[in-house]
């Protein structure tokens, strides 16, 4: 370790000032670190001050600058320090043309975040801009000084392709001034980049969000083991006979096996009180299968269990839950069973009492979510699929958009944005505490969505309202349907039926 001169500060490494500042973060004020570091313009060494700190509703993030006294270079980044998010998150802006406020909003863009503009079929690569917090006229006038760099030496290594940049860079910066309607399109795998919605928590026309399970190869980009491990040549698997005759056999079932030997293993594993609360409210599963899957959080192999079941006054579902022994995360979803039912269902539940607020409910990745009382709609896909309560769901809605929208809830809001949500997180708590009745209204083009009543007969619950209707062209093309062709499995049907 070395010192940094006349100011007394210790330089210490990334991983110590990282260590540092998470266990000094009850004090204060977090400490600044500083590291000496190369300069890449004069080969000089320079200084990077390191500052942990959380932004507000958002996440812990490592903010860095450099400066060298000899040439003068200046630089800084942002780095995230918490966990990767479960699901990837990919986000949509559509900037008309001569909106200039557009191209103002703010963008956090993580080391593992890719841009696309498909108007000019141009793609930032995640190790071309690193982490940064910026504006979208910010990240595109930055792509074209970077690009703009080594124009010079272009021009004499290739002339033609010199040409060829300048006139795509004259397109570029038409799109950063506004001069033309493009789509900005950023794509996080680790799903921590975020694009500011001015009207939260109101629905954007203009930016949409859509959340995603990540693939191996991008698991294996973010630095995880995606791949499982291969089977050694003359190990041979265990039948299910020889694994229950094993003294040890739970430990000995291959990974992902399922039928009754993988159940008993599942619930050998759990908490019997916990395991038979969840799976037996509605009716006992004759059995519980498991799958080999992926930890969202830290990439290593897990274990989904799931089974199917059948939910009165709806049908039947498959409940999944995957819980990963290497760093707790946990994570349940319900998938709706059975073939895909020919018309959408719109759910309408009065809540008025304290009951009302326990119903439980069953919210698929399809179902829309809106509250009248609040002018607060919730698109498809948000939040996935769930099973809680109305009281849950409520809650479940708050956390989520401070999550998202946390940068409209700093120190460096505007003082009309703090209080439109503070005045919004007011009117939720109004919901909770029942001060006066409100609507809860779901609607799910694949009728995957229940909400239970509160009496035995469904017609008898005046609260509850469910009716079906006929999708559109476009939920259907949303759906995936219109191009879904089942005649070849169902003709196999019908000739095995025969």
């Amino acid at each position: 370790m070395a010192s940094s001169g006349d100011e007394g500060r210790v330089v210490v490494d990334l991983r110590s000032a990282a260590e540092s500042a998470a266990a000094d973060e009850e004090a204060h004020a977090t400490p600044l670190h500083e590291i000496e570091s190369l300069c890449m313009r004069c080969g000089e060494n320079g200084i990077t001050r390191l500052l942990l700190t959380l932004i507000p509703h958002f996440r812990e993030v490592v903010l860095m600058a450099f400066e060298c006294p000899h040439c003068g270079e200046r630089n800084n980044e942002i780095q995230f320090a918490g966990q990767l998010q479960p699901k990837g998150c990919c986000y949509s802006l559509k900037v008309p043309l001569g909106q200039s406020d557009i191209l103002n909003r703010q963008v956090v863009k993580s080391d593992s975040a890719t841009i696309k503009i498909p108007e000019l079929d141009f793609e930032i690569p995640p190790e071309a801009q690193r982490g940064t917090l910026s504006t979208v006229e910010g990240i595109i006038m930055r792509a074209v000084d970077e690009l703009q760099a080594l124009q010079d030496e272009r021009k004499k290594v290739d002339p033609q392709k010199a040409e060829a940049i300048d006139q795509f860079l004259l397109k570029l910066r038409s799109l950063g001034s506004g001069e033309a309607a493009f789509t900005f399109i950023l794509d996080d795998p680790a799903g921590n980049s975020f694009i500011e919605n001015p009207h939260a928590p109101s629905s954007d026309p203009l930016l949409s969000v859509r959340f995603y399970e990540r693939t191996r190869e991008q698991q294996a980009a973010l630095g995880f083991l995606a791949e499982p491990p291969t089977e050694q040549p003359g190990e041979a698997v265990l039948p299910a006979s020889a694994v229950e005759s094993n003294s040890d056999g739970l430990q000995s079932v291959p990974h992902g096996s399922v039928g009754a030997v993988a159940g008993r293993r599942a619930i050998a594993q759990g908490n019997p009180d916990e395991v038979a609360a969840a799976l037996c409210r509605y009716s006992a599963p004759e059995e519980v299968d498991t799958l080999p899957s992926t930890c969202g959080a830290c990439g290593t192999e897990c274990v989904t269990r799931f089974f199917a079941t059948k939910i009165p006054y709806f049908r039947e579902v498959i409940v999944m839950a995957t819980t990963c022994d290497m760093c707790g995360y946990r994570n349940s979803e319900l998938k709706p069973g059975g073939e895909i039912p020919a018309k959408g269902k719109k759910i309408t539940l009065r809540v008025q009492n304290a009951r009302d607020l326990t119903r439980d409910v069953i919210k698929s990745d399809s179902a829309s979510v809106k509250v009248p009382e609040l002018e607060l709609e919730l698109s498809s896909g948000t939040l996935g699929g769930m099973v809680t309560t109305v009281e849950g769901l409520i809650v479940k809605i708050c956390e989520a958009l401070e999550r998202i929208h946390g940068f409209q809830l700093g120190d460096s809001t505007l003082e009309w944005k703090k209080k439109k949500w503070e005045d919004f997180k007011e009117r939720l708590s109004k919901l909770l505490s029942l001060q006066e009745p409100w609507t809860l209204i779901i609607d799910d083009g694949l009728a995957a969505s229940f909400v239970a009543p509160a009496t035995d007969s469904l017609e008898d619950d005046s609260q509850l309202t469910m009716e079906e209707y006929q999708r559109s062209w476009e939920q259907n093309e949303e759906l995936g349907l219109n191009d879904m062709d089942t005649s070849s499995a169902d003709a196999a049907y019908n000739t095995t039926s025969t």
